[in-house]
């Protein structure tokens, strides 16, 4: 077992799994930005900002050198929002070596070009094993050791078997799955469907409304996951479906919250600060949108959730466009 992670982002679910690698008496490292969430790390032993409660054992430090943090460490953990990967991956270059683990637990695409994380992260730090880790997972309930399955994936099988290794324990198991599309495609427009069911409820529509938006949601992953090149077989799994019922149905999800806010007629600028962290759904949809519209994919919950969040449709209207479109058959 190795002896030291670096975790390069304070936020929720980072702080949650450097809680549990802690528990195993791994050294952990954390990086933020901001000096308020390293001195309530170090000092009061709560990351009070983004995982208020739970404690932070005292093999877990934090500091604002990002340096400092990233060399000598085994394993470096990006636990940063989507937006900043490429980012944050260019910055720690010269501290790197090619023996680090490079692992990403963010669930997006890159806006601009439309590649996903693990390409993005290979752009900048092309002699590093790269490994994604993504699932049903709210940080909340790791942080608590509620029992949680996710899975890694990576190009080079042997780091993802290392990774599954660093991160099991009995109350966290981990699989590893090849499809390293899938995998990314499946975590990354999930949000945009957990968004539009958080609308659903804001509105007050009920289970059948948002039964029908995660069955059809779904379509919409597997159809863009497909044409990229991901496996069917891996939408019907954690980074599928799992993560997809997890994030549409739970409080915890941020994604839900903000489409509930939403649905009662916040702006997304507004939800997104009455959340306080990024809601990765609405960087998401406006990334697919752009994606499938190149790839000409249909995605008919992603093309109306654009039009709430981008160019002010009323949801209601929206939902009524989508229940009044041409008919189909279920399979077409």
């Amino acid at each position: 077992m190795c002896s030291k992670i670096a975790f390069l982002g304070g936020g929720s679910f980072g702080t949650a799994l450097a809680i549990m690698l802690a528990k195993k008496g791994i050294e952990v490292k954390v990086w933020d930005r901001k000096q308020q969430v390293v001195d309530d790390i170090n000092i009061k032993r709560e990351n009070i900002k983004y995982l208020h409660g739970a404690v932070v054992p005292a093999g877990i430090t934090a500091s604002t050198d990002i340096e400092q943090v990233v060399k000598d460490s085994e394993y470096i953990v990006l636990a940063v929002p989507s937006h900043v990967i490429r980012r944050i991956s260019s910055d720690i270059k010269k501290f790197t070596s090619s023996n680090q683990i490079i692992v990403s637990i963010a669930k997006g695409i890159e806006q601009e070009s439309g590649k996903r994380l693990s390409e993005v992260i290979k752009e900048e730090l092309a002699d590093n094993p790269v490994v994604i880790l993504s699932g049903p997972s709210h940080a909340e309930e790791v942080a608590q050791d509620i029992p949680t399955t996710v899975v890694v994936a990576s190009e080079n099988l042997e780091a993802a078997e290392k990774v599954q290794d660093l991160f099991m324990t009995n109350k966290f198991r981990v699989y590893t799955n090849e499809d390293l599309v899938g995998v990314e495609i499946g975590g990354a427009v999930k949000n945009i469907i957990a968004l539009a069911a958080g609308i659903s409820d804001g509105i007050g529509y009920g289970d059948n409304t948002k039964a029908a938006l995660m069955t059809r949601g779904i379509s919409e992953i597997v159809r863009i996951g497909i044409k990229l090149g991901g496996k069917i077989e891996t939408f019907a799994g954690l980074t599928g479906i799992g993560d997809l019922i997890v994030t549409c149905t739970s409080m915890h999800s941020r994604n839900r919250r903000a489409g509930i806010l939403i649905g009662k007629g916040a702006t997304a600028e507004e939800a997104t600060k009455e959340i306080g962290m990024v809601v990765e759904g609405i960087k998401a949809c406006k990334a697919f949108y752009g994606l499938k519209e190149r790839l000409g994919i249909s995605m008919p919950i992603t093309d109306v959730l654009y039009k709430v969040l981008f160019e002010d449709k009323d949801p209601k209207y929206g939902v009524y466009e989508l229940m009044t479109r041409d008919k189909k058959d279920e399979a077409y």
